[in-house]
């Protein structure tokens, strides 16, 4: 092995391994204080006197170096420039259990596992199990008895949890598990793989945690001395500068995540496709991620010299600037200069200024547009028909499907909308869209929806000119390349040659026409990420039918790095027994969905005022003030109650900063705002409040259970993906609050509730 020498280098690289923030930040404040000045010192010179760094007995490559007069570090050594921070112990605990540590690379991954017994055992004690004998002392093991409990994973032998890259040192703890209690204990501590193989575990067969979980990261031929690559394996953070380490513990690196491509998504990034390829899964497992790595691994395919070929579009302009961020954190401006970034209306806005530069036409949002269609109705004096209605009715069907004539509209398939109409009910309703249109071209006025499916009529036209300018070029002997320009870049036959969708279950169907005529139908066309269970706008498609054909090539995600295991339980309930798509025409579950996190239960209040639940808004806010308030954050159902939480929490001396669809007022205090203002966002701890009857859904939702139960039906499996999305925007902590009645969606939940 390497050893620190006097020819060394001075200075060193420090990183920290993952799960040795939870152990440092359970330590008290001036301790951890301690670590800060520690690490700033060791990057410096590990060497120092003062840190009295040495190797611990029996141990090849762990050292023990001084933090205080207490408190040691304990590093594993990877090369002279280059050490490991796996925990910071009392001295005391360091060496009376030297036995109890163990590390070494693990022949599966070919990553670093570095398990300390005595944490994972006080893990497990601490939920409920009394910690195993020491090695020397413990009995030999016998077969459970009738009075015994049966171990969880009894059916699996300790061979085949080493096939799986179960840390060796854990094999005969998780052969005596018996809990899921138990388990996660264990896991909490664990090596990442070890922890995300026994979740698996615990609800599918070995052979399929095989195929799932270990064959995506195994690693052939690992050379069980070469540290230096097994690092580069391990789930590790680089300390470059002490505001590094500070960001990791005091905020946990609530941000990390987001940029960390799990090994098990990789092959997912990497991989060719020959068409149009999805990945799903539920919140928090990394699918936004895998989006980013893959637009990085498109662009680093592509070579240098190439102008902006790689489209990242998603929904609205929040998430496209949360993108923009990641992807700079991700790549640097060098990727950033080589990628477009766009939300899908900016889009198509700009296709159709291409085509009709001199439009002065202002752009009205839904609520809007569908205030007109009431003032439509009203002075018709017509009753047969709801403006909600007829505003799905057109942009669901007449927009989504491009209709441009009555006769069009007599022919057009209404699948999933429930109501059944005559041919009598289509001439009344085309009618109405005609007056509706014509109303809106008069006040020089045009909705999101009428912009996107013109734009998508505009690309298509201009995709099959360029096609056939190709072909005549090509049969009279010039360029057949169709991505070839003229010298002065006169024309190109697609604007881009690869696009990457996020948050692909909201876009429309006219969306998902003008991206199909941007990119030319091959290998490696359209990625896209998303999830139906996360839908909050009745853009239903079928792929398929659009020319985006998935089949074959789709994937899912099941685990989640974001949301703890009860909060993830909890969001569960919230989504009931409703079936969802995979955007193909195909039902999606997420099934063998779990998080590898654990924490409390979600805190669940019901008031008897609405004075009574500010009250509990402000007094939960307070309860954790061990957080930065940017961390924290306020949903609620409508701008009202954006506004009265808001006022609350200023007279209570809480700053805080509505989202509004541009994001955030402003940088710092609490984030307050609607279901909708929260797709795509994430914060350590969250409130949910006016969870109420007549709210959540609205109260006009109820009387279509009588008038038009398919369309009742649709806007509760709207509420609920809303609530199932606001829920699990929550990392550590989730409260749900209201007044009087709480709303049917709950379920269960709210019998939970405590009183207040």
């Amino acid at each position: 092995m390497t050893t620190p020498t006097s020819g060394a280098p001075t200075k060193v690289t420090l990183r920290l391994l993952e799960k040795t923030d939870r152990e440092i930040i359970k330590l008290d404040r001036p301790i951890v204080g301690a670590v800060y000045k520690f690490q700033h010192d060791f990057r410096a010179n590990p060497r120092h006197p003062g840190l009295r760094l040495k190797q611990l007995e029996g141990h090849e490559r762990l050292y023990s170096a001084r933090v205080n007069a207490d408190y040691r570090a304990l590093l594993l050594h990877l090369s002279d420039s280059e050490w490991l921070l796996v925990a910071v112990k009392h001295r005391k605990h360091v060496y009376e259990n030297l036995d109890r540590l163990s590390y070494g690379i693990n022949q599966v991954t070919g990553s670093i596992d570095y398990v300390d017994l005595e944490i994972v055992e006080s893990g497990m004690l601490r939920k409920g199990r009394p910690p195993a004998a020491p090695a020397a002392s413990r009995p030999t093991p016998v077969a459970p008895g009738p009075a015994q409990e049966r171990p969880l994973f009894a059916e699996v032998t300790p061979e085949q949890l080493a096939e799986l890259g179960v840390a060796e040192p854990l094999i005969p703890v998780v052969g005596r598990l018996t809990t899921d209690e138990e388990l996660l204990g264990l896991v909490e501590y664990a090596p990442r793989h070890t922890g995300e193989v026994l979740l698996r575990l615990r609800d599918a067969p070995y052979e399929q945690v095989l195929e799932e979980v270990t064959r995506p990261v195994e690693v052939r031929d690992v050379d069980p001395q070469d540290y230096q690559a097994a690092v580069e394996r391990t789930d590790t953070t680089v300390i470059t500068t002490d505001k590094d380490l500070e960001s990791i513990i005091e905020e946990r690196d609530f941000g990390r995540w987001k940029v960390f491509l799990h090994p098990t998504q990789k092959q997912l990034v990497t991989r060719r496709y020959s068409g149009p390829a999805r990945v799903g899964g539920g919140p928090g497992t990394g699918k936004t991620i895998v989006a980013l790595h893959r637009v990085k691994h498109l662009v680093d395919r592509l070579g240098p010299g190439h102008s902006k070929q790689v489209l990242v579009t998603t929904f609205n302009k929040n998430l496209a600037a949360d993108l923009r961020a990641r992807l700079l954190a991700l790549g640097g401006p060098e990727i950033l200069a080589r990628v477009e970034i766009a939300h899908v209306d900016q889009l198509a806005t700009r296709v159709v200024r291409e085509a009709d530069p001199g439009s002065t036409k202002s752009r009205i949002d839904d609520t809007r547009a569908l205030n007109e269609w009431r003032q439509i109705l009203l002075e018709t004096g017509e009753t047969k028909w709801d403006a909600e209605f007829l505003m799905d009715e057109w942009t669901q069907v007449i927009l989504g499907q491009a209709v441009n004539s009555r006769v069009g509209y007599f022919k057009a398939r209404r699948a999933g909308r429930g109501r059944s109409i005559t041919r009598a009910d289509r001439a009344e309703i085309w009618q109405l869209t005609e007056r509706f249109t014509q109303r809106l071209d008069e006040k020089n006025l045009e909705t999101h929806r009428q912009v996107a499916e013109r734009a998508a009529r505009l690309e298509i036209e201009r995709a099959a000119r360029l096609e056939a300018a190709a072909r005549a070029s090509e049969e009279s002997g010039g360029l057949g390349n169709v991505h070839a320009q003229s010298a002065t870049g006169a024309w190109q036959r697609y604007r881009y040659r690869h696009i990457v969708v996020d948050e692909a279950q909201d876009l429309a169907a006219a969306h998902w026409k003008m991206l199909r005529a941007m990119v030319a139908p091959g290998p490696d066309d359209i990625f896209l990420v998303g999830d139906t269970h996360q839908r909050i706008y009745d853009n239903r498609v079928t792929l398929g039918s659009l020319g985006v054909h998935i089949r074959g090539r789709s994937a899912k995600l099941t685990l989640s790095y974001r949301t703890t295991r009860e909060i993830l339980k909890s969001a569960l309930r919230l989504l009931g027994d409703e079936r969802y798509d995979d955007l193909d025409g195909d039902d999606e579950t997420l099934a063998g969905y779990r998080s590898v996190l654990y924490g409390s239960e979600p805190v669940v209040r019901r008031t008897d005022s609405f004075e009574a639940e500010l009250d509990a808004i402000t007094e939960q806010i307070k309860a954790w003030h061990d957080i930065r308030r940017e961390d924290i954050a306020v949903c609620v159902p409508t701008n009202d109650m954006v506004t009265q939480v808001t006022a609350r929490l200023t007279k209570s001396g809480i700053v805080s900063t509505e989202i509004t669809a541009d994001g955030p007022r402003g940088d710092e205090g609490v984030h307050i705002g609607t279901m909708y203002r929260f797709k795509g966002l994430e914060y350590q701890r969250m409130i949910i409040a006016g969870v109420q009857r007549g709210l959540v859904p609205r109260a006009s939702v109820e009387a279509l259970r009588r008038t038009d139960p398919a369309r009742y039906q649709a806007e509760c499996k709207r509420a609920r993906s809303l609530l199932f999305v606001a829920a699990t925007r929550a990392r550590d902590a989730l409260t749900l609050v209201w007044h009087g009645e709480p709303s049917p969606l709950l379920g269960d939940l709210a019998a939970m509730a405590d009183s207040c």
